[in-house]
């Protein structure tokens, strides 16, 4: 196991990954509560968790069935290291298996919301309704549990919808707390972290600044570092950090893809290199990824030419700094959860698309990632600790390769200019909307097809442009925004009004899935 707890996280909790898509969303809920959470991978034993003793243990769910011969299973001994155990999903019937319960294929499947009648006894519902709706997802259920366990809850197809044992401080739930859609769901998730492990709520991001750029001058020393700033919420608040840590010894390098937002690298060196006064390096590359992106409209093909000529233009500006030891990246926790196998546990791949990942063998450079324990939110947090504008930090995600996959088809200047200038009118109706920092992500897309319109007397025959808004809590899952008429309506009188080449515009109603966000 290879754990990164920070060095003023006094009390954390693990949480053993099994696969399970919600895996994440039940750190994140624990640090809410102030408590640092750690993903670790299900093969962690007991052995490795004693290195760093966490105050409980979380199972999470997972797709697998505890009846494939190659199922994820757990080390039996961390029942037995005298810490809180909370299974959840997978989790539940896998302790239960390895604890001598019984657990069987469920009849029937239970997805979604389900009421279940919940058992006094249990300090897991402690403040909880007798009756409550929680979110399931699972075929195989628990039959019998083991000896000296408990029935907690109870639902219509399943006859233990939670077992504790308060003895071993053992705990267990058939649903997922940590989704929305579980009434109560937080209130049992703090009940297992503050009441039964008794984790004060010490992990403050304040405190988490000032011990990483500690950390960071200690690593770095009298070395220099190089960092590819995107101008997206990670990047800047890595290059403000290593600022304020070893000052102009960091050297930032945006690569001007021809491909970013309206106006984008004029904004990132007003900011960061006028405002804060940065060494910033500007390379205008765009129309090396036009050339590049000449009649390929293959999405995958697009991507990968993108990401490819990124690392090459970077690379050479890179290599005018002959001093740097390190290369910053801006990778996050998620970054670090999603590029491992949660059966193999932690590893140190970093998605390549997010990253300045296959840089040539003559750049030799050891990485800096201090971002890599926080999740998205904690991230903004830590910037504003630091006094960066809400304008950057409050920024929706951003596809590493930009408009490149919001434009179907072929890549050209004037079809950029084009979404450009339509997307610059969809931020600024949508900034409007008092919930706006509720919504993930709202974007314009320009699609490959034209239509016959009329515009005064004239006909036209223009490109349809599509509105895209989505809301989520990771990425993973997402619903779209039921934005108000008024603001639809805005948005397209706008665009078709004041931006050539579009006459028409859509509102894309799919949600994620069976859609993705973006549409490439």
């Amino acid at each position: 196991m290879n754990q990164t707890i920070p060095e003023n996280a006094r009390e954390w909790i693990a949480v053993l990954d099994y696969g399970s898509q919600y895996t994440q969303l039940i750190a994140r809920r624990i640090r809410e509560m102030s408590v640092y959470s750690e993903i670790v991978g299900c093969g962690t034993t007991a052995e490795d968790l004693r290195r760093n003793p966490p105050m409980g243990v979380i199972l999470s769910g997972g797709p697998n069935s505890v009846f494939e011969e190659d199922a994820p299973t757990v080390d039996p001994e961390i029942f037995e290291m005298g810490v809180p155990v909370l299974g959840i999903c997978y989790g539940m019937q896998l302790m239960s298996q390895r604890l001598g319960g019984k657990v069987v294929p469920g009849a029937e499947r239970e997805y979604g919301k389900m009421p279940i009648e919940v058992m006094p006894g249990n300090p897991l519902f402690d403040g909880v309704p007798s009756t409550i709706t929680v979110w399931m997802s699972h075929g195989d259920r628990v039959e019998a549990i083991p000896a000296n366990f408990e029935r907690g809850a109870v639902s219509a197809t399943c006859p233990f919808a939670a077992m504790f044992d308060n003895a071993r401080r053992l705990y267990a739930l058939q649903f997922h707390p940590e989704v929305v859609h579980s009434q109560y769901g937080s209130r049992i998730l703090e009940n297992f972290v503050r009441r039964i492990c008794g984790c004060s709520g010490s992990w403050d991001l304040g405190n988490w600044v000032d011990a990483t750029i500690r950390r960071l001058r200690e690593q770095i020393g009298e070395d220099e570092v190089v960092l590819g700033l995107s101008g997206g919420v990670d990047s800047s608040v890595v290059a403000v950090l290593l600022n304020r840590a070893i000052g102009r010894r960091l050297h930032c390098i945006y690569v001007d893809n021809g491909l970013g937002r309206y106006r984008e690298p004029e904004q990132v060196e007003e900011m960061f290199r006028k405002n804060i006064g940065l060494d910033l390096t500007v390379a205008r590359a765009a129309p090396r990824f036009y050339a590049a992106l000449k009649g390929v409209d293959e999405p995958e093909a697009k991507r990968k030419i993108i990401g490819r000529l990124f690392i090459d233009v970077f690379a050479e500006e890179a290599r005018r700094f002959k001093d740097c030891r390190y290369l910053a990246q801006g990778t996050i926790y998620p970054d670090v959860i999603e590029s491992r196998s949660p059966r193999k546990g932690p590893s140190q791949t970093i998605k390549s698309h997010h990253n300045v990942g296959g840089l040539p063998d003559d750049l030799k450079f050891e990485l800096v990632e201090p971002l890599r324990e926080l999740f998205k939110d904690e991230v903004r947090a830590v910037g504003r600790v630091m006094g960066m504008a809400d304008e950057l930090l409050d920024r929706q995600p951003f596809p590493g390769p930009g408009l490149g996959v919001r434009i179907l088809g072929e890549v050209t200047e004037e079809k950029v200019k084009i979404l450009q200038l339509a997307d610059l009118r969809v931020q600024e109706e949508v900034r409007k909307l008092p919930d706006y920092k509720t919504i993930w992500q709202t974007f314009a897309v320009l699609l490959p097809c034209r239509s016959v319109g009329v515009m005064g007397d004239q006909r036209t025959y223009e490109y349809t442009c599509a509105i895209r808004s989505v809301n989520s809590i990771d990425a993973m899952t997402a619903d779209w925004t039921r934005l108000p008429y008024d603001t639809l309506t805005r948005m397209s009188n706008r665009i078709i009004n004041e931006v050539r080449g579009i006459n028409r515009v859509v509102y894309d109603i799919s949600s994620k899935p069976p859609a993705t966000i973006e549409w490439e």
